[in-house]
């Protein structure tokens, strides 16, 4: 599929395109794009087709395709950032009390730049100077490009992590990302600048924090994060690798039965080893509700592995 596939429109108000895009590639991202290259191609980045519409008296319009390897990797790009307000294909925002920021979140406006997924295709519609009629033009831009796509739903490690936990803690959807890249986590939560974690384009990882329900103006959040790897043992050498390079001075406990847990200065982080997955607590106030979110999530997992 390409931009011509999609019908891009040659002219969008006052806004015209050229014929043909730049196409840009692996090779030449880091031309394009200063320092932003790695965050696409840990995401299975196939290539990205670029158009600037150019209007005499209005300031310009950039549109950028990018050709992703699956619709996880176009949802992953978008669940970087879900700021911005959600918007439906013809343009229209959505209710505030039917916004979601997961399998519904197609396109999300604010400040002149959209941004959307439709199956494999991240999409980038920014205007150099928003006005009501770039507004506009961009989000006519935008339903041209998901008009003839799939509407695929989030990628399934997504979908494990609960909502709730117990009582207490609950996630915070509009914080949740999806990536394969540990150059992308640590733009997410700082871990390492080395890959302590053995991420690759085979690995999916889903990370969000988990907040403390309460009335306080400063809740208590906790950092959770599922990794899936091609195979078991794939998954127990990277947890062996994480704990050797981040707690090193702590003793080694991974068993099968029960969750690992260590009291740190930010507090307590649990991790335990679920066949080819490896689940992360960090930041959690208490040992008690480390152990629930691990539990809870490990629970889902084994529900879906059944299920499947």
């Amino acid at each position: 599929m390409n931009a011509g596939k999609l019908n891009l429109p040659k002219t969008v108000g006052v806004w015209n395109r050229p014929d043909s895009p730049r196409v840009i590639n692996s090779k030449n991202i880091f031309k394009y794009m200063n320092g932003a290259g790695e965050l696409y191609l840990g995401y299975r980045f196939r290539h990205l087709e670029v158009f600037d519409y150019t209007s005499g008296n209005q300031d310009n319009i950039l549109v950028e395709l990018y050709f992703m390897e699956t619709s996880d990797d176009a949802f992953g790009l978008l669940s970087l950032d879900w700021g911005g307000e959600p918007v439906s294909f013809d343009g229209s925002p959505i209710a505030a009390s039917n916004k979601s920021f997961t399998s519904s979140t197609m396109a999300l406006y604010g400040g002149g730049l959209l941004r959307s997924r439709s199956d494999y295709i991240y999409a980038r519609v920014m205007a150099e100077r928003e006005t009501p009629a770039s507004k506009e033009a961009v989000l006519a831009l935008g339903k041209a490009i998901t008009a003839n796509t799939k509407n695929p739903p989030e990628p399934e490690l997504v979908k494990i992590l609960p909502l709730k936990i117990g009582s207490a803690w609950k996630l915070r959807e509009d914080r949740m990302s999806f990536f394969r890249s540990h150059l992308v986590l640590n733009s997410i939560y700082y871990l390492s600048h080395e890959n302590i974690l053995d991420l690759d384009l085979s690995a999916e990882a889903v990370i969000a924090p988990y907040e403390h329900i309460s009335n306080s103006k400063d809740p208590k959040r906790s950092q959770f994060l599922l990794v899936q790897y091609e195979n078991p043992e794939r998954a127990r050498q990277a947890l062996n690798h994480f704990h050797d390079a981040y707690l090193p001075e702590l003793k080694k406990e991974i068993t099968v039965d029960n969750a690992s847990l260590f009291k740190l200065e930010d507090g307590w982080l649990a991790y335990k080893l679920l066949g080819k997955y490896i689940a992360i607590v960090f930041e959690c106030p208490d040992q008690e509700s480390a152990r629930a979110i691990i539990q809870n999530n490990e629970f889902n997992l084994l529900k879906k592995e059944g299920e499947s």
